[in-house]
């Protein structure tokens, strides 16, 4: 009987597991940045904290100009929900923010 036990819940913890693994993998890891700095960004790199290298510019020849928006989708494959954000300014700043829960924020506004 005891055998059967530790059989049921070491099968109820691998199912918790599984399903655990599943949820963080369907997260929804889009974010819609927004530009309310006064300046145009002109670079944007979302790289997530495995990662040892910014990689490239998500966002190409685009630029987010003062005062408006971009949906970035932040899913690479990794199933990473932490990831460091930089951004580019047109005035040559640029600010870093690490440890961004890309799986819990739908928003990041630069001010």
């Amino acid at each position: 009987m005891l055998f059967g036990r530790r059989v049921f819940i070491a099968a109820t913890v691998l199912a918790a597991l599984a399903m655990s693994t599943v949820t963080a993998e369907a997260q929804d890891r889009r974010v819609t940045i927004i530009n309310d700095t006064g300046y145009t960004i002109v670079e944007f790199y979302g790289s997530n904290e495995g990662s040892d290298s910014w990689e490239e510019d998500i966002l190409g020849t685009d630029v987010v100009p003062t005062g408006t928006t971009v949906n970035i989708n932040f899913d690479d494959g990794s199933g990473y929900c932490m990831f460091d954000f930089k951004a580019v300014f047109s005035d040559g700043d640029v600010l870093e923010r690490r440890g961004v829960d890309v799986c819990t924020t739908s928003t990041y506004t630069y001010q």
